[in-house]
């Protein structure tokens, strides 16, 4: 049974962040279980509208439930990557919040296969109506291949030694669960390298998580979206809690805040070389009292910038 009672990240932040306006339009496109959405709402009035979107058709359903009778509310089921085919043609918007990674209703359903504290399928997508799991992936992918995934996307320092106990593993029996492969990595990480606190597949998860849902091809298709679908005046507000989707987001922001490099020192700098972006404050983090409540919230990076008119 999920609990829908999960505490959204940061969530004053963001809502000062959006600089909402009654009437404005906006987009939520990891609705998740709608704790952002729901403070967005607070803040809109009847001429206001708001975008719900999620790639998890459990995260679908439940926008539906709630918020289906909200004549405000618009739900759909798809990746913030395909932003601007799933929002109305020609609509600009005054806001778009993207708050990134797994859920937590995703990681405390062990159906989903997303913990390693929990027992269940290894599974991990965000859509299961979409592509291969983590067990089908680990099964057919050969031994460099999941060494490249582990490093790339996990920065784990152990991958090729992990990747090589994978594929030994599966020639006597398939990984089928989230314990046999935590316990796996557990098994081949040397106690002396292992961080008090932190579990020795982490990284692991972590990284084929990510390569499962695509999510780092998705993160950069759906910023230069937003981009596309911003009003002047309108914000972008990126939550992301790992190091690779924040130095994307940075850089992205910052790219799109200052003029090309390469056309800077020209005496008249052409229009489409003019900044598009205005960063709105620096990164921001979660207070400590948030972290001690919530745990989530430690690796929480809130970045905002504001798009130009331009």
């Amino acid at each position: 049974m999920v609990n829908a009672d999960h505490s959204p990240v940061m969530l004053q932040q963001v809502v000062e962040a959006m600089a909402i306006r009654a009437d404005g339009r906006y987009v939520d496109g990891t609705y998740g279980r709608g704790g952002h959405a729901a403070a967005i709402l607070e803040q809109l009035g009847p001429d206001g509208r708001l975008w719900l979107l999620d790639r998890d058709p459990e995260a679908v359903a439940d926008a539906r439930q709630r918020r289906g009778d909200d004549p405000r509310c618009r739900v759909i089921h798809g990746s913030f990557a395909r932003l601007d085919e799933l929002l109305p043609e020609g609509l600009g918007v005054d806001g778009i919040l993207l708050d990134l990674g797994v859920s937590s209703p995703q990681l405390d359903t062990p159906a989903r296969g997303f913990s390693f504290t929990r027992d269940g399928p290894l599974d991990m997508r965000m859509d299961p109506d979409s592509g291969p799991s983590a067990a089908e992936w680990l099964a057919e992918v050969d031994e460099r291949e999941i060494a490249r995934v582990l490093r790339d996307y996990g920065e784990e320092p152990l991958a090729r030694r992990i990747a090589r106990a994978i594929v030994q593993h599966r020639a006597e029996a398939p990984l089928g669960t989230t314990a046999e492969l935590a316990e796996l990595v557990a098994a081949v990480v040397p106690q002396r390298q292992q961080v008090r606190g932190r579990h020795p597949a982490t990284r692991t998860f972590q990284a084929l998580r990510i390569h499962i849902n695509g999510e780092l091809d998705a993160l950069r298709a759906g910023l230069q979206a937003a981009l596309a679908r911003l009003r002047p005046a309108g914000r972008l507000v990126v939550i992301s809690f790992h190091s690779l989707e924040d130095r994307m987001v940075k850089r992205f922001m910052r790219d799109h805040s200052r003029v090309d490099p390469e056309l800077s020192q020209l005496p008249v700098v052409p229009a489409s070389a003019q900044p598009l972006l205005k960063l709105v404050g620096k990164a921001r983090r979660a207070s400590a009292a948030e972290t001690e409540a919530n745990p989530r919230a430690r690796s929480a990076v809130l970045r905002v910038a504001e798009r130009l008119d331009s």
